[in-house]
């Protein structure tokens, strides 16, 4: 009964539970930052006052289906970022052995899409003057009613594709269509040549991420000046997000892309919950602009680009070590490691080096500790008056400690004593000498 009852939980109840409601969530933040002064206290007396579901009702209704000028926004952002993708120029890459033996083929120009992205929107709305810099504050409501209204009929078209017309082997359902609909059918679906991961992952989500916070910044200077706050919190998500498209053909062979398949979890999440929350301390900022003695600046700055680098750093030198097949240095020293081997799901042996050098001797999963506190960096300028700025350092938080379980699980399963060996070896799992 108990296996049934997790069984039941982890296959329907739960996927239910984040699909609906996860999009009012997202709505909330966005009406909470902007007409309640970012107090969840407010909130939450409106909720008492009109009851929970009148309130969502009435912030989400008018922008249920976003407007005309957030639907042309969307369409020309992606068709861009589309085209960027096709015909940018860029080496060819490829991503690990998928289960079924394939092995997706990408085309590496994020880097370069990146800073055409935001030339594009600096020229556009500084010398061209074809819209005002703070478009996507000005219609953030409309935007993000739009993006969920496509996201879930997108995820619903991605499901039935993966059942009648997957683009590889790597695909299939599994009878519940709530877990493959939350989950996904396809592991590397593609639509005319373009892989779908790629685009919301990357090129919408992330990409989107930098122009958003770029907007918010625009509409602070117009409503009160620009506060040396919101430069902090800009200027470290744009260093993060640089430091993903230097870093994106490691992030094609990470956890996301080579397990996670392309469903609302994936791509409403990248879509959707990325856009709304990713971006929701800066938003708070707007309205709520803090002047932070040049003390503070300063060590936000610091440890926060330390952070966004030792994170990038401790990613390549497993990235090097790999590439490498161990033959590198490591600290300038030979790297040490542990010989894994594991069978395929075809019945294959292969083996795999498990690093326990480097930044990979601290902790198993050490990279995710520094992305924690980047992120609690750009968003310390909003100080501590309210605590809803602080829910996106909250949620990576739990999502990464959450990953960290299943990638350790994942693992155990996969190299068996193996993996006792590596953990004993590298003892902590993701605070050094703590935990």
């Amino acid at each position: 009964m108990n296996l049934q009852l997790r069984r039941l939980m982890r296959r329907i109840i739960v996927p239910l539970a984040l699909i609906f409601l996860c999009p009012p969530m997202v709505i909330l933040m966005w009406y909470t930052n902007i007409e309640l002064d970012g107090s969840l206290l407010k909130l939450w007396n409106l909720c008492l006052t009109q009851g929970i579901l009148t309130t969502i009702w009435k912030v989400w209704a008018p922008i249920f289906f976003g407007s005309k000028t957030a639907w042309t926004m969307i369409a020309v952002f992606g068709s861009i970022q589309l085209l960027f993708m096709k015909f940018l120029p860029g080496k060819k890459v490829s991503g690990p052995l998928t289960p079924k033996g394939n092995i997706p083929i990408y085309k590496a120009n994020g880097v370069l899409a990146f800073f055409i992205t935001l030339f594009c929107f600096y020229f556009s709305t500084q010398f061209f003057h074809l819209f005002s810099a703070t478009i996507i504050y000005d219609n953030f409501g409309p935007l993000l009613g739009a993006l969920n209204s496509f996201s879930l009929v997108f995820c619903l078209f991605l499901c039935i594709k993966g059942y009648v017309a997957p683009s590889s082997s790597d695909a299939g359902g599994t009878g519940n269509f709530v877990f493959d609909y939350f989950w996904g059918t396809e592991l590397y679906p593609r639509i005319f040549g373009w892989d779908v991961k790629m685009f919301t992952n990357c090129r919408f989500g992330m990409m989107g991420w930098g122009l958003v916070i770029l907007s918010f910044a625009a509409k602070q200077t117009q409503l009160h000046g620009l506060s040396n706050s919101m430069v902090v919190a800009v200027i470290l998500q744009l260093i993060y997000i640089a430091k993903f498209f230097v870093w994106e053909t490691g992030y094609l062979r990470s956890m996301d892309i080579m397990h996670d398949r392309a469903g609302y979890a994936i791509c409403w999440g990248c879509l959707v919950w990325v856009t709304g929350i990713y971006t929701s301390p800066t938003l708070y900022l707007v309205n709520h602009p803090v002047h932070l003695s040049t003390l503070s600046t300063t060590i936000l700055l610091l440890v926060g680009t330390g952070c966004i680098a030792m994170n990038y750093l401790a990613d390549l030198q497993r990235q090097r070590f790999r590439a490498t097949s161990g033959n590198c240095l490591i600290w300038r020293k030979k790297p040490k490691f542990i010989k894994a081997s594991y069978t395929t799901t075809e019945g294959e042996k292969k083996t795999n080096l498990l690093l326990t050098s480097g930044w990979w001797s601290l902790a198993r999963h050490f990279h995710y500790l520094p992305e924690i506190v980047a992120a609690f960096c750009w968003t310390a300028p909003a100080l501590f008056y309210n605590v809803l700025p602080y829910y996106y350092v909250i949620f990576l938080t739990a999502l990464l400690i959450d990953r960290s379980f299943r990638q350790e699980k994942r693992c155990a399963i996969k190299y068996g004593h193996h993996w006792d060996q590596y953990c004993e070896k590298v003892p902590y799992k993701l605070i050094p000498f703590i935990y």
